[in-house]
C-alpha cells in the first residue's frame, strides 16, 4: 500500500551524473539459486573483483539483510514476497547513486523476480542464475538446513516442500558444480565487460 499524501523528491544530482563520475554503468546482478548453491561465494567473489578493479560496488545478502531491515520476516511465501519487494526497492535506491549492486537471494518466484526487474531501467537488471543441482547443494550443506529440512524441522524449505521457479533465460547462467568459485566469478565480469558497464577506468 502506497503511502498517502507523499510526493517523490527530485534531487540536483543525477544517477547518470552519479554513474558518470563513477565511470561506470549502474546494474543490479541478481543471484538467485537453491540454498547452498553458491549465490554468496559467488557474489563476493564478483565484488572482490570489481573493487580490485576499481569500480564501485555493494553486496546485499539474503542473511545479513534478514539480519535488520527484514529481520521482522519469515519463510513463509508471503514473507518470502515481502523480503524480495523491499530489498529490491533499496537495490533501485543503491542504483540511483550509480552503483553496481549485487543481491544474493535465493528468491524462489519468476514473480518476485519479474517485479523487481520492472522497477529498474531497461538493461539494469541482471539476473545471475546459480545453477547448482540439489544433490551438489544437499552434499554441501553449510548451513545444516538441508538436513534439519528432510528431519522435518524447517517447514517451506526450497526445494524441500517450497517450489523454486527455474529462471527461464538469465542474463548470465553460473553451473558452480562444473567451474571454479574463480572461473564463475570471471564469467560474469566477463559479461559485463562485453556489454559496458563496466566503462573505461
Amino acid at each position: 500500500m502506497k503511502t498517502e499524501n507523499t510526493v517523490w523528491h527530485h534531487t540536483n544530482v543525477t544517477k547518470a551524473q552519479r554513474a558518470t563520475l563513477k565511470k561506470q554503468k549502474p546494474c543490479l546482478l541478481w543471484y538467485t539459486g537453491l540454498s547452498g548453491s553458491g549465490k554468496s561465494t559467488v557474489a563476493n567473489a564478483v565484488d572482490a573483483l570489481l573493487f580490485e578493479r576499481g569500480h564501485h560496488s555493494y553486496l546485499l545478502d539474503g542473511d545479513n539483510v534478514r539480519h535488520g531491515l527484514n529481520g521482522d520476516l519469515g519463510f513463509s511465501d508471503t514473507d518470502r514476497i515481502e523480503n524480495i519487494r523491499r530489498i529490491s526497492e533499496v537495490s533501485k535506491l543503491f542504483i540511483d547513486s550509480g552503483l553496481i549492486v549485487s543481491t544474493a537471494f535465493i528468491s524462489p518466484f519468476a514473480q518476485d523476480r519479474a517485479m523487481a526487474r520492472e522497477l529498474l531501467d531497461d538493461g539494469e537488471f541482471i539476473e545471475v542464475y546459480i545453477d547448482t543441482p540439489i544433490e551438489v547443494c544437499e552434499q554441501r550443506d553449510p548451513k545444516g538446513l538441508y538436513k534439519k529440512a528432510r528431519a522435518g524441522e524447517i517447514k517451506d524449505f526450497t526445494g524441500i516442500d517450497s517450489a523454486y521457479d527455474v529462471p527461464e533465460s538469465p542474463e548470465v547462467h553460473v553451473e558452480t558444480a562444473k567451474c571454479s568459485i574463480e572461473e564463475c566469478a570471471q564469467q560474469i565480469v566477463s559479461y559485463l565487460e562485453q556489454n559496458g558497464y563496466l566503462g573505461t577506468k
